[in-house]
């Protein structure tokens, strides 16, 4: 069984799930970054009970970076800039995930990811390393094509 199906059965059998059933968590839930993959796309060490702990990885919600084996070499260096600048943004200290949701790819999670300094995402749009993204249709071209 994936990690984060580990971590939904948990949030279950604990109750803590939204009306809308284990679809989605409002969280707040505290986690420790233990990697940066890519610009949108993090490891998290995540703490959903008294001492129980699971490990997953989690795409910021709402966001797309560009892709760290890009279409063209000015994808692939922005892509390096974004996640610098994530690892940079998260290396201050635990972070806070909100508004959880099953991923659609790589058995992660979709998630608002929050430090003390704010929400991580408005920080990479707000570089221009990233752009808006609803999960769904066509990501942006970081190509100019």
């Amino acid at each position: 069984m994936s990690f984060t199906r580990v971590l939904w059965s948990t949030l279950v059998v604990l109750g803590v799930t939204t009306a809308a059933g284990a679809d989605a968590l409002p969280g707040p839930v505290s986690a420790e970054v233990t990697r940066v993959i890519d610009g949108d796309t993090i490891e998290v060490r995540a703490r959903v009970w008294l001492g129980q702990f699971v490990e997953t990885r989690v795409r910021l919600a709402d966001i797309d970076a560009p892709e760290l084996r890009g279409d063209c070499a000015g994808e692939t260096a922005l892509a390096e800039r974004a996640q610098a600048l994530l690892a940079h943004l998260l290396a201050a200290g635990p972070v806070t995930l909100r508004d959880i949701r099953y991923g659609t790819y790589a058995g992660r999670v979709v998630a608002r990811i929050e430090t003390a300094s704010g929400d991580v995402a408005a920080a990479l749009l707000a570089d221009g390393v990233a752009r808006p993204y609803a999960g769904r249709g066509p990501r942006p071209d970081w190509c100019g094509g």
